[in-house]
Formats: C-alpha cells, sequence, structure tokens
C-alpha cells in the first residue's frame, strides 16, 4: 500500500465531493491516508449549451490534468461524464470501478403528481439530449426546456416555481441526500440510462504502479464488465456531444452479459434499439456488435444529422 497521502482530484459539485469522500474512505479502510483536491471543471463553470464548450469531456479533462501534471494522483468520475469515443488521455489508465449503483432516472415533480398525469404544457427541465429525446418520444404532451446546474441548484429552481418537475439520476439524488424528493423511477423502456450511468470510476497515472495495484482493491469485477461493454458500444457508435445515446449492460443469472442500446434524434421522433447477449469473457465483443448492429440500423445518418 502507498505510504504517502494520496491526492484525490475532484470535481467541487455537492455530489462530485460525495463520491470523491465515499472513496477517500474506502481507501482508510485500506490503511491509505488520502485528501481531496478540489477542481472547478470547464462545464461547472459554464452554464450554456454544452456542445458550445465543446462537450466531451467538460466535466473531466481539468480533473484528469491535475493528476497528469502531478498535482494529484488519483482521479474521481462519474463514468457517464468520460467521452467513450476517444480513449483516455496518454499516461492515464482506469485502475477501479466501484459497484455499480442503481441506473435509474427519477422524477421530481412540483405538486407530487406523475409525469403522465401533468397538465399538459407542464415544464420538464433538463438539458440532457438523451432524456429530452425520450421525454419527447414518451410525454409529448409536456414541454422541455434546458436546465443546468448541480442538483442542488436544479431542485432550487424547481422550488422556486421555474419548472414543473426534473429529471435526475436515482444514484445521484442518494448520493447528496435528496432522494426523498423522487415522485417517480422511470423504467429503462422509458427512459434508458447514459452509458457509465451509476459507475464511479477512478483514473490515476498508468506508471503510478503502487497506487494502481492498491486499487484492484477497490475495483469491482462486474462492473468493469458492464463499463467495458457500454463504452465499447459508444465507440463504435463515434457519436458527437449532441448525440442522444443511451445503452445499459446487465449480467444475467447465467452469467452472460446483455446490452440493450438506443440512438434517438433530438425529438425523439426517429429512434433505434438493439438488445444482444455475450460471454462474460469478452465484454468489448457484445459492445461492438451491438454497436455495429445500430449503425446497421442506421445510427450513423441520425447522429450525422444532428448539428454540433
Amino acid at each position: 500500500m502507498p505510504s504517502r497521502v494520496i491526492r484525490i482530484s475532484t470535481r467541487s459539485s455537492p455530489m462530485a465531493l460525495a463520491q470523491a469522500e465515499q472513496i477517500a474512505s474506502q481507501l482508510a479502510g485500506l490503511g491509505v491516508e488520502s485528501e481531496l483536491v478540489k477542481v472547478t471543471s470547464a462545464g461547472d463553470r459554464w452554464m450554456g449549451d454544452l456542445s458550445k464548450l465543446g462537450g466531451k469531456g467538460a466535466f473531466v479533462k481539468e480533473i484528469d490534468d491535475a493528476v497528469l501534471g502531478g498535482d494529484a494522483d488519483l482521479a474521481v468520475h462519474c463514468l457517464k461524464d468520460i467521452p467513450g469515443d476517444i480513449p483516455l488521455p496518454q499516461g492515464l489508465t482506469f485502475a477501479g470501478y466501484g459497484p455499480r449503483e442503481d441506473t435509474h432516472d427519477a422524477v421530481i415533480t412540483a405538486t407530487g403528481a406523475p409525469l403522465a398525469e401533468l397538465p399538459p404544457g407542464s415544464v420538464v427541465g433538463t438539458s440532457s439530449v438523451r432524456r429530452t429525446a425520450q421525454l419527447r418520444l414518451h410525454f409529448p404532451h409536456l414541454t422541455v426546456k434546458p436546465l443546468r446546474g448541480n442538483v442542488n441548484t436544479r431542485l432550487a429552481r424547481l422550488e422556486e416555481g421555474h419548472f414543473d418537475a426534473l429529471i435526475a439520476a436515482v444514484s445521484g439524488l442518494h448520493r447528496v441526500d435528496q432522494a426523498h424528493r423522487i415522485t417517480e423511477t422511470l423504467p429503462h423502456d422509458i427512459m434508458c440510462p447514459p452509458i457509465g450511468a451509476g459507475i464511479i470510476a477512478l483514473v490515476c497515472r498508468a506508471d503510478d504502479t503502487e497506487l494502481c495495484e492498491s486499487l484492484v482493491h477497490l475495483d469491482d469485477p462486474a462492473t468493469r464488465k458492464q463499463a467495458d461493454t457500454e463504452r465499447a458500444m459508444l465507440h463504435a457508435l463515434q457519436g458527437h456531444c449532441n448525440s442522444p445515446i443511451a445503452g445499459v449492460c446487465r449480467i444475467e443469472a447465467d452469467g452472460r452479459l446483455s446490452l440493450r442500446g438506443k440512438v434517438f434524434n433530438l425529438d425523439g421522433t426517429q429512434w433505434l434499439d438493439s438488445q444482444h447477449w455475450g460471454v462474460p469473457e469478452d465484454p468489448q465483443a457484445l459492445g461492438f456488435f451491438v454497436g455495429a448492429d445500430l449503425l446497421r440500423q442506421g445510427a450513423r445518418s441520425i447522429i450525422n444529422s444532428i448539428a454540433h
């Protein structure tokens, strides 16, 4: 185990700090001391359209740069924030994945009514193109408007009456002790999650052998298989920051992996769906197979038709 204090690079939002502190606690259980290095990412500073910021990696670049530059030793990320169509920056490696948490999206409404019962024209806040496409597909009576910011900021906007409902990740709400606010949890058939939902990824320098060996103790093998499967699909699709792409891998009772992937246009009027099964020994093969199936169905045309 490392004898030095491990510096953990993390975003400074309440949710990011909660997950970084979770990793710090797990390291302490291994007898490893750590401290947090708080970084405000470009995605946190910019409240506009993420595509105008370059989109991909807006929430992770500065955190990774701190590790690469020697100001930190370990980056803690939500895996969903890490681009899947490009590799990690040279010199970094995925050293571990925490056990996967809930992958569902939750609805929080001002009145406590589920989405299907909200009056026509009710305003739902989200800046996720993935959520927007699926909301427009399944709840066309609702109006979707952009809403950026961390979960607590978005909840405040709901309480102020600017929105009638908002969508947030169940796992994230648990991390910031706001799960009691959930009105309903959306099934995957209605709201397919983002690639890497509910997974905390640990990234460190590839040449930091001592730390990499320690983080093996925090790595969840089942979660790693799911992450590798989903990210292989995302890599095959080569989407951009405005691409509504969703997918989730499960480990079936017989040990096989299943992967369901979806691609949408922005308003949900076009969508593609693929589900297949594969062996746990080669998770990436399943991911590339589902990605190729979506491309065969016309995913490239949909992705390229969306401005970015």
